[in-house]
């Protein structure tokens, strides 16, 4: 996944609703009516933000009779985790750091309390 395309799909996260349609999706396809109805915001609303998330290639849209249906793309978030994964382990290996720092701190407060 290029950086662009990893930038667009981030910018498409960082919106609850967005991340909100995606956890609806991942439990199957939805109409575009489906999906407001647990918003308190308009059906032109959420169709602005399935086109967000269709851009970046989240979700891909069929029609089916006259609704049409959002599908949940999983690629792109598979291609974010792996992104985000290289970092988890500086995170794992900082917080080993931390430990055994607060493990020495608390040996020599022993020592000294002795």
């Amino acid at each position: 996944m290029s950086t662009d395309q990893l930038s667009t799909v981030f910018g498409a996260l960082a919106d609850p609703t967005r991340r909100a349609i995606l956890a609806r999706l991942a439990d199957g396809d939805a109409s575009v009516r489906d999906l407001t109805a647990p918003f308190r915001v308009s059906q032109p609303a959420i169709s602005r933000h399935l086109k967000v998330l269709e851009q970046a290639g989240l979700i891909s849209r069929s029609r089916r009779a006259t609704i049409r249906l959002s599908h949940l793309e999983g690629e792109p978030l598979r291609d974010a985790t792996a992104w985000l994964a290289r970092y988890r382990e500086f995170w794992d290996q900082s917080f080993e750091r931390l430990d055994d720092l607060l493990a020495r701190i608390q040996d020599t407060e022993r020592e000294g309390n002795a």
